[in-house]
């Protein structure tokens, strides 16, 4: 249930109501009828009207941005990847993996010793 005054976008028109698909909205009211399909009224500004509205015809704001960042995102990685000829990288995105932190060598993992002397050395010259 989303809270009173929450701004809204109408996503889609189930019943048929000729809703104003796209725009924006504010929560005005819940619609509380157990024998009515409908869970929010809903005021829309550029209509000057107020909707009756199932809970799936709404979208938050927020959320609707979040997966259009997310899109773009892909997209711009897509066209990296094709750009560099890095066809590990296309091949992640296209699995829908999400890219794993790359792990720094530590002491623990076995480092060598000639490599462990140079490392001090370097810390102790600067």
């Amino acid at each position: 249930m989303l809270s009173l005054g929450t701004k809204v976008i109408i996503v889609s028109d189930h019943f048929e109501q000729n809703l104003p698909v796209g725009e924006y909205g504010y929560i005005i009211a819940y619609d509380r009828n157990a024998d009515n399909v409908f869970d929010y009224v809903v005021r829309v500004p550029a209509a000057n009207r107020n909707f009756l509205l199932p809970d799936e015809d709404v979208e938050l704001e927020d959320v609707l941005l979040q997966e259009e960042v997310d899109r773009i995102e892909r997209e711009s990685l897509i066209d990296f990847a094709l750009a560099t000829h890095n066809e590990e990288l296309f091949k992640r995105i296209m699995r829908g993996e999400e890219s794993a932190p790359e792990a720094e060598p530590t002491a623990a993992e076995g480092q060598s010793q000639k490599d462990f002397i140079r490392q001090v050395n370097l810390k102790a010259w600067i």
